[in-house]
């Protein structure tokens, strides 16, 4: 079909001062045409979802319970229908790596012998201005083989390997949640999520065709299989916009909030046409949990993250209702991340590491996952020996259905089946992963190497909220201190001291700690329970 009459352009609100160069390549007339369009036809209807999301968490703070929905029991016990079949490019997906899209990561991610690069304008990126543009143009240039980087500390330099050693592209949107204020429509921003959908798709949908592949999505932080259906309406407007066959596009859709868990089926019935698989969100999966489930009483809090493994039986559930669900559907189940970065300067301490990360991605195999997240092209090879191990030359292992899988409503929320406890050195852990996090973010980093593993925002999120919930549930650690708000302001003033006596005075003023240190307080402590911190960090960004 031919494209609708224009809509008004969106209108560009950024100080001359911080304009990127080449803009104007990404911000042209028709492209901001169809951001326009997208902000016009589909923004109504994400207003009206996010307030559902507000209802629905009323709803689990009065009752502390979740279930199956009853409304689409029919979708679920009907076995006739499968997902679209999926394209040569995303067929095997047995390692992804993951990261921003600066123009160094851009070209290292393309060359890391993973399959596929989750190339990432969510929890990874920092929204600035320059890094939504920026982002934008490495991708094209990337696509039009005209990238290159040279490192101006090390002078090393980087290029593209040949074309058919890249790894496949899947783009992740930031969330539902989130407004660029950069860009404007009768007078109100456009999402973040309609802002890097929009531009990205119109730029790349055509030259990625041209390319053997298509516009593939990652799609982050949904709540619920009606948040499915817009992506899916948005999906089939888009392409009869630009004049491209329907289901070109394909999305996999993160499983990264716990009521989504409740609704795999149905989000992929919602896509079914569009839909590639579903991924074991991990981190934003354990916020998710504890952000809805943060006044629920002692049943439902959380001991440290980092003792929270992918062996606990609520972790085991979700997992394993995933790769059941998307096996029955004829979709990819994608497992989650290895952040740990390597260390070449301790090689005993790699080693275990390394070994902890063979563990993760066997059991991922064995479990009947198609592939997996690694953060660091080093991890590429370990994950690749996993999935070589347990899929040989098949491409993927959708036939293994795993009819042995049952899981009840329950199962997905029996947090209190571990046995282990909050600990006083975890809230020490939440507040200076939280406090390094944060400051890095304010600087415009989305991916921060913090204690040997690369963290995102998601890792922030369960940090503020485990400091929230231990202390909403008045909890007492092994040495005897009671969670209060007094005492985690006394531990975060005590951590900043130590990190300014780590870095030095000059380094610590050129930052923004302390603007960190206020901002992981106020998430960390208000009554009023922000619903993802970063919202009022954007604030704070230039």
């Amino acid at each position: 079909m031919s494209a609708p009459a224009p809509s008004p352009l969106a209108i560009v609100e950024v100080d001359p001062a911080h304009t990127p160069e080449r803009q104007g390549e990404v911000l042209t007339d028709a492209a901001l045409t169809f951001v326009a369009e997208l902000h016009r036809r589909f923004t109504p209807r994400r207003d009206e979802l996010l307030a559902r999301r507000a209802e629905r968490r009323a709803e689990i703070a009065r009752t502390s319970t979740l279930d199956f929905l009853p409304e689409t029991a029919a979708v679920r016990a009907d076995d006739s229908w499968k997902v679209a079949e999926a394209p040569a490019a995303l067929n095997d997906r047995r390692v992804e790596i993951t990261g921003p899209t600066d123009r160094k990561m851009t070209i290292n991610a393309l060359n890391s012998g993973a399959r596929v690069w989750l190339a990432d304008f969510e929890d990874a990126s920092a929204p600035t201005w320059e890094n939504v543009v920026s982002g934008q143009l490495n991708l094209i240039d990337a696509y039009e083989r005209r990238i290159d980087f040279t490192d101006a500390a090390s002078g090393k330099s980087y290029a593209l390997k040949p074309a058919e050693e890249l790894a496949t592209v899947v783009m992740r949107p930031r969330g539902w949640h989130l407004e660029e204020r950069h860009l404007q429509v009768e007078g109100r921003p456009v999402p973040g999520a309609l802002v890097d959908f929009g531009l990205y798709f119109f730029h790349n949908a055509r030259r990625l065709l041209d390319l053997g592949k298509g516009p593939y999505f990652y799609l982050p932080k949904t709540e619920s299989y009606l948040e499915a259906r817009l992506w899916n309406e948005i999906f089939v407007f888009a392409q009869d916009y630009v004049g491209i066959p329907q289901g070109t596009v394909r999305a996999t859709v993160l499983i990264e909030t716990i009521t989504a868990a409740y609704e795999m089926e149905e989000i992929l019935y919602e896509l079914r046409e569009h839909a590639s698989g579903l991924n074991a969100g991990r981190w934003d999966y354990l916020f998710s949990i504890v952000k809805n489930f943060r006044d629920g009483g002692a049943k439902f809090v959380l001991p440290d993250r980092n003792a929270v493994t992918m062996t606990a039986p609520f972790m085991r559930a979700y997992t394993e209702l995933l790769v059941r669900t998307c096996h029955k559907r004829g979709a990819h189940a994608i497992g989650g991340m290895a952040a740990f970065i390597p260390n070449r300067r301790d090689p005993e301490a790699n080693e275990q590491a390394l070994a902890k990360v063979r563990n993760d991605k066997d059991r991922e195999a064995g479990d009947g996952f198609d592939g997996s997240w690694v953060a660091h092209p080093d991890l590429v090879p370990v994950a690749r020996a996993s999935f070589d191990a347990v899929l040989g030359d098949k491409p993927n292992q959708k036939d293994r259905l795993r009819e042995d899988v049952s899981v009840s409503a329950a199962d997905l929320i029996a947090i209190d089946s571990l046995d282990a406890k909050p600990t006083y050195q975890g809230l020490i852990d939440a507040v200076q992963v939280g406090t390094r996090y944060i400051e890095a973010w304010l600087r415009g980093l989305g991916a921060v190497a913090i204690f040997g593993l690369m963290e995102d925002a998601a890792t922030a999120e369960i940090s503020r909220s485990q400091i929230w919930q231990w202390v909403d549930a008045g909890v007492v650690f092994e040495n005897g201190e009671k969670a209060t708000a007094d005492l985690v302001r006394t531990v975060a003033a005590e951590q900043l001291a130590a990190i300014r006596a780590e870095i030095g005075e000059d380094a610590f003023a050129s930052g923004k700690w302390q603007q960190a240190h206020d901002l992981l307080l106020r998430v960390a402590l208000d009554a009023d329970y922000a619903e993802f911190l970063t919202l009022p960090a954007y604030e704070l960004l230039v």
